[in-house]
């Protein structure tokens, strides 16, 4: 029922499994040395590839134990074949061994090679996109000078309709006074008109508004009722007191006024 907690994360705190120091007896082979090779991270904790492993090194200790002794060159002969038969099966191993890694580099070769596809079809989709993009804003434009081009030409035609038998229209005077949009009122610059030019003719130049002088002289001249005004503050329509509230009975009768008119 009680806890602990510490000061170190189970990350800081965890190591790889001890591995105690150990001494072999004389004459003696421990099967369990076969796999000293084996650390924390590398065959450890064992898989199923360990376990074939620790299967054929137990099998081939077992072969070298049934090999006949070399005392007659009946026994020699046969060591010699099953040592060949034994190579064999180790280079039949061997084949398979490669066969799978290269199987599996070939694995992760098309992985690659998929993923390098995949990757230029996104950029080939997104090049095709800013083209499409590119020509679609340059059909757009395309479009607009058309059409403008074609309005321009349409007021060109129209212009020229108007004046198709080549006859000289005399100017009518009360027809351009009467119609303000008409040269007379507004005048165009591209004929040799500019209303900028002679703006000044428009300005005001008062002698008493411009100079500091004539404002005094014209403030001379008015009169102390200009200058000096009285404000008379409007009566109330209203019954108030002396501190300036509106009693009840006033507003009420104000209200039922409103309401009667």
């Amino acid at each position: 029922t009680l806890g602990t907690q510490t000061d170190y994360r189970d990350g800081e705190a965890q190591t790889d499994p001890y591995s105690p120091e150990y001494i072999v007896r004389s004459g003696s082979v421990p099967e369990l040395l076969t796999l000293a090779t084996l650390t924390w991270g590398r065959g450890l904790p064992a898989g199923l590839e360990e376990l074939a492993m620790i299967d054929r090194a137990r099998e081939k200790r077992a072969w070298e134990a049934s090999l006949p002794p070399m005392d007659s060159p009946s026994n020699t002969a046969k060591r010699l074949k099953m040592m060949e038969e034994m190579e064999r099966k180790e280079w039949a191993f061997r084949e398979q061994e490669i066969e799978k890694l290269q199987k599996a580099r070939l694995e992760v070769l098309k992985k690659m090679l998929r993923r390098r596809e995949e990757n230029q079809d996104k950029v080939d989709a997104k090049r095709l996109c800013d083209h499409w993009q590119n020509r679609q804003r340059a059909r757009e434009e395309k479009i607009k000078k058309i059409q403008h081009d074609c309005a321009l030409m349409l007021r060109k035609l129209i212009a020229n309709r108007k004046n198709m038998m080549e006859k000289l229209d005399r100017r009518d005077i009360i027809k351009e006074y009467t119609d303000f949009s008409s040269q007379t009122y507004a005048p165009l610059s591209r004929i040799g008109f500019f209303p900028d030019n002679n703006s000044d003719c428009y300005v005001v130049k008062n002698f008493y508004l411009n100079t500091f002088a004539g404002l005094c002289e014209l403030e001379a001249s008015l009169p102390d009722s200009v200058i000096q005004l009285k404000i008379k503050a409007p009566k109330p329509k209203c019954i108030i007191t002396k501190t300036g509230f509106i009693k009840r009975s006033a507003r009420l009768e104000a209200d039922l006024a409103q309401v009667h008119q």
